[in-house]
């Protein structure tokens, strides 16, 4: 299946799976944050190729489906094969696990998949580190901060780009709030 193909059926799939959910804090679909996702993937890759290009990028569309939606690890071997359905897995919290052990588990579960993978975790913190909720507290803020901290500590050395743009991010992260 060449690269484009199998963007498109991740990407449809996401869509699927993702319907009527949208972007938190906002009335954009939900669709649009896993495409930004995929797209700061791409750059990566772009620039530092090596890495699987559409694994990675099958990964980053499909990254929510597991931990957001009603899709299943199965459906995911079924439809795109053990490797993404592994890197979609290692991707999503375990909700049967307490709170705070959620990333750590979920940061060990990343550093046993490829590099392609980590772009991914990357990516997606990257995306997420948007002006905060206006709702959140201080400290909310902060620990989310620091989570971002965590995963560029832990995941940067798989890409030297989205490594320094995590940081960037990291270091405008609620700046200016009061």
């Amino acid at each position: 299946m060449s690269y484009q193909d199998r963007y498109t059926t991740a990407a449809q799939f996401a869509a699927a799976a993702h319907a009527g959910q949208t972007v938190t804090g906002t009335t954009l679909p939900y669709l649009l944050h896993v495409t930004l996702v995929a797209m700061e993937v791409s750059a990566a890759l772009r620039a530092e190729p090596g890495h699987d290009e559409g694994f990675a990028i099958q990964c980053a569309l499909l990254h929510d489906t597991v931990e957001d939606t009603s899709v299943s690890y199965a459906q995911l071997v079924a439809t795109f094969g053990q490797p993404v359905a592994d890197g979609v897995l290692a991707l999503s919290k375990d909700p049967t696990l307490p709170k705070g052990e959620q990333m750590r588990d979920s940061l060990r579960r990343i550093q046993a998949q490829p590099h392609a993978v980590w772009l991914v975790k990357l990516a997606d913190r990257i995306v997420n580190l948007q002006p905060p909720p206006q709702h959140w507290t201080t400290e909310k803020i902060a620990a989310y901060k620091e989570e971002a901290r965590v995963i560029l500590a832990t995941l940067g050395a798989a890409s030297p780009l989205l490594a320094a743009r995590l940081a960037a991010k990291i270091a405008a992260y609620g700046v200016g709030r009061v």
